[in-house]
């Protein structure tokens, strides 16, 4: 096994650990909460500030990356994720709503950390020129595989909850994290993403065109997503349609592998096809059909069992392309010296995206039900399409 090789099988290692507490941890505060009577507009805030301070992480992440290594940035966002998770074992009575959004937070620092470095780490570990398609299939294949492992922790985290207490599943994933936290930290190399030359903060805003377009696409690509799946698509399946904990806990895990083996198959499902710009938004129009569509059947009352379950199947399906895609181009359309700033950028604009789809997911959810969470969806869908169309002009450098 060669070095590189060894070192991109320890980052995702650490990625697949650090995705499965942290679809756990999310499963868990949406049904225990919502069990403790938080309303859904209560529930969404309590990820607040996960999504705004995963702004703020990116923003400055791939900065910070490129000053002290990505191997400090990827041990510190874990270490950030054990103690976040602690916190939450705290008695009922220190539960508040200020509280849990205070470890939420940290849990948004971890999560952006960690994302961050695993990504870039593998840019560090390719040459710079003559590897397009080996970046794809790698790029694919960590971030396919992490959603497929954070829908085994959704699943992990609803059954936990139905098993033990909550503290108690708290204390199960903070203990695992922090065993392979330890193991990561003795076996990555101390120097991995550190930049030669000194990196300026006035660098972390991209000044790159197609970097700009791409990111701003993620925005609404990913608020699309999160507007409907946060709180919306869980309350509306243990409240509306009855299915209990670990049946929601179950079906969303279900949804989240698929769309993770998917994601990693997206090399093979364009084989005849290199992603570029064009893929970009042609893929986005394409995605704008299926939350239309799951709405429109929803409003004419077929039945919603079926509706949900066939029309995420679909949505997982395209939208594993999109996100494929994206995840690529960023890193693709990045020099090695850059790479780190430009995707701290790029998924500045992810999480702010995620962070403005939550608070819609609670507040649209609440005033228009989940018909009104899909179209909302769609018109989200539909602005980053527009928004990816200078991607085929678009000077990638």
């Amino acid at each position: 096994m060669t070095a590189d090789i060894r070192n991109y099988l320890l980052i995702t290692g650490a990625y697949w650990a650090f995705s499965l507490t942290d679809g756990a941890i999310r499963m868990l505060v949406v049904l225990y909460f919502h069990l403790l009577g938080y309303s859904p507009f209560e529930v969404a805030m309590l990820f607040l500030f996960y999504e705004l301070f995963g702004v703020i992480t990116n923003l400055i992440g791939g900065w910070l990356g490129a000053r002290i290594g990505l191997n400090l940035t990827l041990h510190i966002g874990m270490g950030l994720q054990v103690f976040a998770l602690l916190l939450l074992t705290a008695p009922d009575a220190w539960l508040s709503v200020a509280y849990v959004m205070f470890a939420q937070a940290l849990s948004g620092i971890a999560k952006d950390l960690t994302k961050m470095s695993a990504k870039v780490g593998i840019k560090t570990l390719l040459p710079d020129h003559g590897s397009e398609s080996r970046l794809f299939k790698w790029v694919a294949l960590l971030t396919g595989s992490k959603n497929a492992l954070k829908g085994i922790g959704f699943f992990v985290g609803a059954l936990l909850l139905e098993l033990a207490s909550f503290r108690v599943a708290v204390l199960i994933l903070s203990g695992f994290l922090l065993l392979v936290l330890t193991v990561n930290a003795l076996l990555l190399p101390q120097a991995l993403g550190k930049s030669k030359a000194k990196a300026k903060f006035t660098q972390i805003f991209s000044n790159k065109a197609a970097i700009n377009w791409l990111s701003a696409a993620r925005f609404f690509l990913f608020g699309a997503r999160d507007i409907w799946f946060v709180v919306g698509l869980p309350v509306f399946l243990f409240s509306v349609l009855g299915w209990r904990y670990a049946e929601v806990g179950a079906f969303l895990a279900i949804w989240v592998i698929i769309y993770g083996v998917i994601q990693s198959c997206v090399p093979m499902i364009l084989r005849s096809h290199h992603p570029d710009g064009k893929t970009v938004h042609i893929a986005a129009f394409i995605l704008a059909l299926i939350p239309a569509g799951i709405a429109l059947a929803l409003q004419k009352n077929i039945e919603p069992n079926v509706v949900i379950i066939v029309g995420l199947i679909i949505f997982a399906a395209v939208f594993a392309i999109n996100s494929a895609v994206h995840s690529y181009l960023i890193v693709a359309w990045s020099k090695h010296d850059k790479v780190s700033m430009n995707v701290g950028f790029y998924y500045m604009a992810n999480a702010a995206g995620r962070l403005t789809g939550t608070v819609l997911s609670g507040w649209v959810y609440q005033t228009q039900g989940l018909a009104g969470c899909l179209w909302w969806s769609t018109i989200f869908v539909l602005i980053a399409a527009l928004l990816s169309l200078p991607l085929s002009t678009a000077n990638k450098h």
